[in-house]
């Protein structure tokens, strides 16, 4: 059982997975706070917005390592969030500040709908990539 550059990219894939996992769920326990009007949009924008960018970075630079590592089933797996998250941050509401969420603008129904569907849709491509991760880093572990 040797410890290789692969083995140390899918543990390390598999860490910042669980806290991608965390943030994901604080997006989505913070729509529905938004949702059932128990917090203010501006506070809920001020606490989510700065988790955008810290979100965007761990994933690319976890998916950089699996490219340093010839890993190119996990790169492709991830390619896809990841051109989303650009396309996302790209399209953002013009703000004096980085994020992606407008106070104005979240309380729009569909604007909310959205962002609780893109929420949930961030856990299960998580949870996915956790357990996936999970095999890989024990079946790489094991076989060499």
């Amino acid at each position: 059982m040797a410890f290789t550059f692969v083995a140390f990219c899918y543990i390390l894939a598999l860490i910042l997975t669980a806290v991608l996992l965390f943030l994901v769920i604080f997006h989505i326990i913070a729509f529905d706070e938004l949702k059932t009007d128990y917090k203010n949009p501006i506070d809920q924008c001020n606490s989510l917005n700065p988790l955008v960018i810290p979100e965007y970075v761990i994933h690319i630079f976890f998916t950089v390592l699996f490219l340093f590592s010839v890993q190119l089933g996990a790169v492709l797996f991830n390619l896809p969030l990841i051109a989303y998250h650009i396309k996302r941050y790209l399209s953002r509401p013009v703000m004096s500040g980085m994020g992606l969420y407008d106070p104005t603008s979240i309380m729009n129904a569909d604007e909310l709908s959205r962002a609780q569907r893109e929420g949930w849709a961030k856990l299960g491509f998580y949870l996915l990539s956790f357990f996936y991760y999970l095999y890989s880093m024990i079946y790489v572990l094991v076989s060499s």
